[in-house]
């Protein structure tokens, strides 16, 4: 059977790789501690909980409009007026079936074949697919350290090619938990603008970040940004696949279009979930949640300090370690393989999230309770011993 050249170009998610080969050894009675996925343990907040069982009560299980309940878009729309002072027009408000149908979209609508987009290397490994999966060119731009492992306005600059139609970003990253402050994301904007082409901005984990002053989203910057969220992470609704973004309004009826023919609609009970994740009753639940995820970063950054790995400086966001593991392996997947299988600590090579020294570094989540984390530094203590 024929298939189509561009499926050969897709590169397979490593972490789900680590997932299900964690899943298959607790079948087996082992005793797995989970760094590799980024799925928060805390269970769904009640008050969402509460909102969901009360909508299937009322018989809430038919289609919703392709864009969204209204009260949803509303919502969010009154949340960035809260959190951050920005006026958004509920209509501008896209509510999709996790951040992945959203940013499979983005793509949909900028990219012909034969253009290209540039993405931070390391970054979240599914935008690359995204890319492909159009016969695009995902134009990987090498960042380290010295560029807080983000794109710049001068990386921009220097990366555009004759073929380059946009540039994504995500604050707080995927794989680094490094963040865009907003005169950053300004000069981003300004460099991207200057060369004609569309930022994207990736802000799914909005809401866990540690920096001293609040994150800014990047429409306080620009209205023609397109913004991708999520209440995956900071709303702790992984399973629930609900997703938005927000859009410049001449863009609004080919993204109802594309709804309409890709999913139709966004799952609707969690539609009614969500409502109440942005209620200020569930909010310090989640805030507390990410005071929790604080704590468990600061304990296990200096602890794999201490067994060697290199990280540089503290992540400002998410729930990620990107550690430098070159004084430890020459090999990060076989490392990981070997932690997995021998060990039981599952984490996430950092062959997964690009091709920039990809192969010295490993991912760990610190999405365990505290003790865990502490019972997973132990064996990797023990799986670093001659």
């Amino acid at each position: 059977m024929q298939t189509a050249e561009r499926t050969r170009k897709l590169t397979s998610f490593k972490v789900v790789d680590f997932l299900e080969a964690a899943r298959q050894l607790e079948a087996e009675g082992r005793d797995i501690i989970h760094m590799e996925i980024g799925e928060p343990c805390f269970a769904t907040a009640a008050p969402i909980l509460e909102a969901a069982r009360l909508a299937l009560d009322q018989g809430k299980t038919a289609y919703t409009p392709s864009c969204g309940i209204p009260e949803l878009r509303l919502a969010i729309s009154g949340y960035y007026r809260r959190r951050y002072g920005v006026t958004v027009d509920p209509e501008r408000v896209i509510v999709t079936t996790g951040s992945s149908a959203a940013l499979g979209m983005v793509f949909e609508l900028l990219l012909n074949p034969g253009d290209g987009f540039l993405l931070a290397d390391p970054g979240y490994p599914c935008n690359a697919n995204f890319v492909r999966r159009l016969d695009a060119e995902p134009q990987l731009v090498p960042v380290g350290p010295e560029h807080n492992y983000q794109l710049t306005a001068e990386l921009v600059n220097r990366y555009w090619q004759a073929n380059t139609v946009g540039a994504m970003v995500a604050t707080p990253s995927n794989p680094t938990g490094s963040v865009i402050d907003r005169d950053q994301m300004s000069d981003l904007y300004r460099a991207v603008a200057s060369q004609g082409g569309t930022l994207v901005v990736d802000e799914i984990y909005h809401g866990l970040t540690y920096t001293a002053a609040p994150l800014s989203s990047a429409l306080e910057v620009a209205e023609d940004v397109l913004v991708v969220n999520s209440f995956s992470k900071y709303f702790g609704m992984t399973g629930w696949r609900l997703g938005w973004m927000v859009v410049p309004e001449a863009f609004v009826d080919l993204f109802t279009v594309m709804a309409q023919n890709f999913y139709i609609a966004s799952p609707t009970l969690s539609q009614y979930a969500a409502l109440a994740a942005l209620q200020p009753e569930t909010l310090p639940i989640l805030d507390g949640r990410c005071a929790e995820f604080q704590k468990r970063r600061d304990y296990l950054v200096p602890a794999l300090q201490q067994l060697g790995f290199a990280i540089a400086g503290l992540p400002e966001g998410a729930f990620y370690v990107y550690a430098d593991v070159s004084a430890l392996t020459d090999d990060c997947e076989d490392f990981c393989w070997r932690l997995l299988n021998e060990h039981g600590v599952a984490c996430t090579p950092g062959t997964d999230f690009g091709q920039h020294r990809a192969s010295q570094h490993v991912r760990f989540a610190y999405t365990e309770p505290l003790p865990r984390l502490q019972l997973a530094v132990q064996r990797i203590e023990r799986a670093l011993q001659p």
